[in-house]
């Protein structure tokens, strides 16, 4: 820590239990539960995710956390770090804002900072929401529409995915693979259709994941490919293939098929994930730096020069 303040974790400043909506895309809670993500998104005070928390259960267990807090270290100031819903729902009650009214609370940028005071008995807001030590290009709330009320600014694009329907969806991989292949490495090293086919279809026996189909509402957009096989070793979860459409390149949404990876191999204990990239894909390589991959290595072997990298995402730095 900075300072050298010692860092203590508590379990009851962890943001709003979502339950069953917990390690889902949003893009995947609307498709399959819009009416319950509408109601989140206006505050809606019935509101709870199955098996989760409400937004009244989230606020009352933050306010009685930093209460807590608040009286072992009285006469001093304790820096505290929370999560987004989790805050607004605090400073709901501090303000006394009912539950019919939540809805016109501000959103507020990830790492924005609040200050309050405390008597002993209540909280008191001195300033709340203030992120101006982020410059404009780290700021992501004015970028985003989901909580705009005017809605002049383009939808969020958050995909759900999809188990590829392998039997009527084979062309759609295969048009992919095709397409990646002589973008990357040209027309003179011959496309091999029928070992990628080889492949997925390896990969769809260890799990119907294996080939993932991202999907922005009814719109097949990328895919993803997933291997649990390969680098297990290693600990690592191994990603074949990781497809954007061209028309939806420069979006901003790769990072969601990153995202949906992590989401597959964490539960099976990997802590890390690799694939392999040619050297002279600048687009991907710079996309795969962007987002913390590393080179390890070169693969031998292959047609085609190929750099290995990897992410680590596991919890212990």
């Amino acid at each position: 820590m900075p300072k050298g303040l010692p860092l203590h974790t508590d379990p009851q400043l962890r943001e709003i239990n979502l339950g069953d909506w917990e390690d889902q895309t949003w893009g995947q809670v609307r498709h399959f539960d819009p009416a319950g993500m509408a109601a989140f998104n206006r505050s809606d005070p019935a509101w709870r995710a199955p098996g989760g928390e409400s937004l009244a259960e989230a606020g009352d267990r933050l306010e009685r956390a930093l209460t807590s807090l608040a009286r072992q270290h009285p006469g001093q100031t304790v820096a505290v770090f929370s999560h987004g819903t989790a805050i607004r729902q605090f400073l709901a009650n501090v303000k006394g804002i009912s539950p019919e009214d939540w809805h016109t609370l501000s959103h507020s940028e990830n790492t924005a900072v609040n200050c309050l005071t405390f008597d002993g008995e209540r909280f008191q807001v001195v300033f709340d929401s203030d992120a101006s030590h982020l410059p404009p290009e780290l700021a992501t709330l004015g970028k985003q529409a989901w909580w705009r009320k005017d809605k002049q600014k383009a939808e969020d694009v958050n995909l759900w995915f999809r188990p590829i329907r392998w039997d009527t969806e084979r062309e759609l991989y295969l048009g992919a693979r095709r397409d990646a292949w002589e973008s990357t490495h040209g027309l003179e090293i011959p496309f091999d259709g029928a070992g990628f086919l080889r492949d997925a279809q390896k990969h769809l026996d260890q799990s119907p994941w294996g080939v993932t189909v991202a999907m922005a509402g009814e719109e097949p957009v990328g895919l993803l490919q997933l291997d649990q096989e390969r680098y297990s070793t290693d600990n690592a979860g191994y990603i074949p293939f990781c497809y954007m459409n061209p028309q939806r390149r420069e979006q901003n949404l790769g990072v969601q098929l990153v995202g949906q990876a992590v989401s597959y191999f964490r539960p099976l204990g990997r802590d890390r994930l690799r694939l392999r990239c040619a050297p002279y894909n600048d687009r991907a390589q710079h996309f795969y730096r962007k987002h913390g991959f590393v080179k390890i290595g070169e693969e031998t072997g292959s047609r085609v020069p190929l750099d290995i990298m990897e992410k680590y995402i596991g919890y212990q730095r």
